[in-house]
C-alpha cells in the first residue's frame, strides 16, 4: 500500500497549533536579559528587587510553536531556517507567572523553490509570527508575499556596538531553543555553516538594548519589533545597530487610544560590514 501524498505546503495555512501555558519565575527573565547582553549593573534587568522584564523574553516562551509545526512534517527542519520576525506587545510580562498561548499557522507564501510558513503565537501579552523559509516546499501555486523592505535612505541617525559573547548561543539556548547547530560543530556543518551560530532572536533582541538608548526609553518599554535575518551571527562578533528615526505616518500606539505615545526607528544590523539583520523596525513607548 502505498503512503497517503504529503500535503502541499499551502494545505498548511489555518493549521491549528495548539495551546499551552508555559510557567516562569524571576531567574529565567534575569537569565534570558543576561542572554541577550544585560550588563550586572543593568539592575532593572538582572535584580529581582527592581525587576522589569523584557518584552522579548515572552519569544523563548512560544518556541514550542515553531517546532511543533515541523514536527508535524510540514518541512525538513534540518534545513528550514528562520526568516524574519514579527512582534507586538499588548500588555506588560510580569515578573513571574503563567503565561497561556495559541498557535496556529497564518499565511504560506509560495517563493519558487521554497515556502515561507508563517507561525503566529498569540498570548494575553503578545503577538508573535516566526516566518520559517523551508527549501523544496515551494511551487504550489500560492503567493508570493510581501516583499523585502528597501533600506532607509540617508545616513543614521543613530550607531551603537552590539558585543557578542563567546558563550552567548550556549547560554542562550538554556531559554529552549535548543536545537543542535547552535552548540554541536557538526550540526552547524550539516546545515551549512562553518561552526555553531547565534539565535537570530538572541542578535535581534541584543539589538534592542542600544536601540532604546537611541530612542530615549527603556528596553522594557518595547511595543513592537520585526526584522528579517539576513546572514548568521557568530557567538564573539562585534556587530553595529545603525538606526534611523522613522518619518511619516505612526502606526497606532499598542493598547487603545489612551496608551502611551511612541517612538520607531527603524534600524539595520551589520556584522563584519554586511547586514545579519535587515529591514529592521523597533517601537518603544515613552
Amino acid at each position: 500500500m502505498s503512503a497517503p501524498p504529503r500535503p502541499r505546503a499551502g494545505d498548511w495555512r489555518g493549521c491549528e497549533l495548539g495551546e499551552r501555558t508555559v510557567t516562569y519565575d524571576e531567574r529565567d527573565a534575569i537569565l534570558y536579559a543576561l542572554a541577550v547582553g544585560a550588563e550586572a549593573t543593568d539592575l532593572d534587568l538582572v535584580f529581582e528587587e527592581r525587576l522589569r522584564v523584557l518584552p522579548t523574553f515572552a519569544l523563548t516562551l512560544a518556541q514550542w510553536a515553531p517546532d511543533a509545526l515541523g514536527s508535524l512534517g510540514a518541512f525538513d527542519i534540518r534545513t528550514a531556517v528562520h526568516g524574519a520576525q514579527r512582534f507586538q506587545v499588548t500588555s506588560p510580562l510580569p515578573r513571574s507567572g503563567k503565561l497561556s498561548m495559541r498557535a496556529y499557522v497564518g499565511e504560506v507564501w509560495d517563493k519558487g523553490s521554497a515556502a515561507v510558513f508563517e507561525v503566529v503565537v498569540v498570548s494575553d501579552c503578545s503577538i508573535a509570527t516566526w516566518s520559517l523559509f523551508a527549501p523544496g516546499r515551494g511551487g504550489f501555486g500560492g503567493e508570493r508575499g510581501p516583499a523585502a523592505p528597501s533600506a532607509p535612505a540617508g545616513p543614521p541617525g543613530h550607531a551603537a556596538e552590539v558585543a557578542t559573547a563567546p558563550n552567548q548561543a550556549a547560554l542562550y539556548r538554556l531559554l529552549g531553543d535548543r536545537h543542535a547547530m547552535h552548540i554541536d560543530p557538526d550540526a552547524a556543518r550539516a546545515a551549512g555553516q562553518p561552526g555553531p551560530f547565534l539565535h537570530g532572536l538572541c542578535s535581534m533582541a541584543a539589538a534592542t538594548l542600544p536601540l532604546a538608548r537611541a530612542a530615549g526609553a527603556h528596553p522594557a518599554d518595547l511595543v513592537r519589533l520585526e526584522g528579517r535575518f539576513a546572514a548568521p551571527v557568530f557567538p564573539g562578533d562585534r556587530l553595529t545597530a545603525r538606526a534611523w528615526d522613522r518619518t511619516g505616518p505612526q502606526p497606532p500606539p499598542t493598547g487603545g487610544a489612551h496608551a502611551a505615545p511612541t517612538v520607531e526607528l527603524r534600524f539595520e544590523l551589520l556584522g563584519g560590514g554586511r547586514p545579519v539583520v535587515s529591514g529592521g523596525r523597533a517601537g518603544f513607548s515613552v
